[in-house]
C-alpha cells in the first residue's frame, strides 16, 4: 500500500488505511461494506484488500488514490488518477455472482449512459472506470425530475446483448428455486399470499417476453450519478438480458424516490406510460424481484416486502 492510499480521509469518509501504535496497518471500512465481517469469505476477501489495492496501483501506475466511497455496498471503491491525469475510481468487487460481468456490460455500453470502462483485471476483480464529476446521485432531484432524467436514459441502454450475461429468465428461476426456502428460514417474515402472488408471476413472464436486450437489476436512484460528459451516468450495474419492461424495475421498487403506496405507484405509472412499456408485466417484474431480494442471508429488508405488498394489492 502506498503512502497516498494511507493518507488521512475527508470529512465524513472512513480512511483506506492507518498505521496503529505497532507500526501494523490497520484498515477502516465504509460503513455500506460492514456486511462482510459477518461471513467467513467476506472477512477472507477484506483480509486481500490491501494486497489487491496495492496491486492495482502498480500495475495502473495510478496516483492520489483517496479514500473510500461510503456508499459502495458490494465493493471497495477509491478515486485515483492514471499517469495522465485522468479522474477514475478503483473499484475491488466483493466476489458475487451479481457482478461477475459488470465490467463487460461497461464495455458493451461503451459510454452511453454509463460510465466508460478504463481498465480491467479479471483475476483481481478490479474495475477502473471512469470518475462522474460532480458525482451527485440522481435521488437528489425531486421525484418527477428525477423520473425525467430516467426516461431519456434508459433507452439508451437497452441495447441488443447476449452471452455471456445471464438471461432474466435463468435469474427468476433463481429466485423462485430460493424464495421458499429464504422465508421458512426466516420465520415466514411476511405473509403466505405475497410468496405465492410472485412465485406465480415469475413462472408466468419469465418463458413470455420480449426483444432481449441488456437490463441492469440494479438500477435505483443511487446508481445514477451526476457527470460532465453526459448529464446523468449509470455506475455499479449488475446486467442480465432481458425485455425492457424489467429494466425500470430498480426505479419503480427502489425507495430513493420515495417510499410510500402513492410514490410507488406514480414511478410505475409514469416509466410504463412514457417509456411505452406494458404496465402489467412491470407490476409482475416488480413483485417478483423486490420480493425475491428482500431476504438477504438471515436479514429481512422490510420496506422491499412492504413495496411488494403495495404493489400487489395495486398501491
Amino acid at each position: 500500500m502506498t503512502a497516498a492510499a494511507a493518507r488521512p480521509a475527508g470529512v465524513g469518509a472512513a480512511p483506506i488505511a492507518a498505521l496503529g501504535q505497532d507500526g501494523r496497518m490497520r484498515w477502516e471500512i465504509p460503513d455500506g461494506l460492514r456486511w462482510t465481517e459477518r461471513t467467513p469469505l467476506g472477512r477472507a476477501w477484506l483480509a486481500e484488500l490491501p494486497d489487491r489495492l496495492a496491486e492495482c496501483e502498480a500495475r495502473w501506475e495510478l496516483t492520489a488514490v483517496g479514500p473510500p466511497f461510503a456508499y459502495a455496498f458490494a465493493s471497495l471503491a477509491v478515486p485515483a488518477e492514471l499517469p495522465d491525469g485522468t479522474r477514475a475510481v478503483l473499484k475491488l468487487q466483493y466476489p458475487d455472482d451479481d457482478s461477475v460481468h459488470e465490467a463487460t456490460a461497461l464495455a458493451h455500453w461503451a459510454g452511453r449512459g454509463a460510465i466508460r470502462l478504463l481498465a480491467h483485471d479479471a483475476d483481481r476483480r478490479a474495475l477502473l472506470v471512469e470518475r462522474c464529476d460532480p458525482g451527485v446521485p440522481l435521488h437528489t432531484l425531486a421525484a418527477d425530475a428525477a423520473l425525467d432524467a430516467a426516461v431519456d436514459l434508459l433507452p439508451r441502454l437497452a441495447v441488443p446483448a447476449g452471452p455471456p450475461f445471464t438471461p432474466l429468465a435463468e435469474e427468476a428461476a433463481g429466485w423462485a428455486e430460493r424464495m421458499p426456502a429464504n422465508w421458512r428460514r426466516t420465520n415466514r417474515p411476511y405473509e403466505r399470499r405475497l410468496l405465492d402472488a410472485a412465485l406465480g408471476l415469475l413462472a408466468e413472464l419469465a418463458p413470455d417476453q420480449g426483444e432481449q436486450v441488456l437490463v441492469n437489476q440494479d438500477l435505483h436512484a443511487g446508481n445514477v450519478l451526476a457527470a460532465g460528459r453526459e448529464p446523468w451516468l449509470v455506475i455499479d450495474p449488475k446486467p442480465l438480458v432481458g425485455e425492457r419492461e424489467f429494466a425500470v424495475v430498480p426505479l419503480v421498487r427502489g425507495a430513493e424516490l420515495g417510499h410510500s403506496p402513492a410514490a410507488v405507484r406514480h414511478r410505475l405509472d409514469r416509466l410504463s406510460t412514457e417509456l411505452g412499456l406494458d404496465r402489467a408485466r412491470v407490476r409482475g417484474w416488480a413483485i417478483g424481484q423486490t420480493l425475491a431480494w428482500s431476504i438477504g442471508g438471515d436479514q429481512v429488508f422490510t420496506g422491499n416486502v412492504e413495496t411488494a405488498r403495495w404493489l400487489l394489492d395495486e398501491c
